[in-house]
């Protein structure tokens, strides 16, 4: 079943140069295409909206100044399975769990700084797209 997805390429991917890594494992993989691309700063209220449903617990506010901190690469990914796929790619927030391979078990290094978002389901994907490309979602 084709779908599309969100993927946000965080500030630690940008800072240390992993963009065009990632991007060239997804565009690697069969039967997927990057459909909107775009480099931008994220502010508050657009973080608000994207992670609302974590307001409150512990790591929120950490979160926010983090994907706040600098650039961010926004992708929408179009495709088979595409939303499991990406997750599959990104592997686990935890880099040590992570098998070698996915972007985070080949590039991660700590929990909170994980590299790359990737939508969770068809419903997040819907959702996070109206909020990242409301153009075209």
């Amino acid at each position: 079943m084709t779908q599309r997805t969100l993927v946000l390429l965080k500030p630690d991917t940008v800072r240390r140069g992993l963009v065009g890594e990632v991007i060239g494992r997804v565009e690697r993989k069969a039967g997927w295409a990057i459909t909107a691309l775009e480099l931008r700063t994220l502010d508050r209220e657009t973080l608000e909206r994207h992670y609302g449903e974590h307001v409150g617990k512990p790591f929120y506010e950490p979160l926010v100044a983090f994907m706040s901190s600098g650039p961010v690469v926004a992708l929408v990914v179009e495709g088979e399975r595409v939303i499991e796929g990406v997750r599959q790619l990104a592997g686990p927030t935890d880099p040590i769990a992570a098998a070698p391979g996915s972007v985070r078990g080949d590039f991660g290094t700590i929990v909170r700084e994980n590299l790359i978002h990737a939508s969770d389901s068809p419903e997040s994907a819907e959702r996070e797209l109206k909020i990242f490309f409301p153009g075209i979602a």
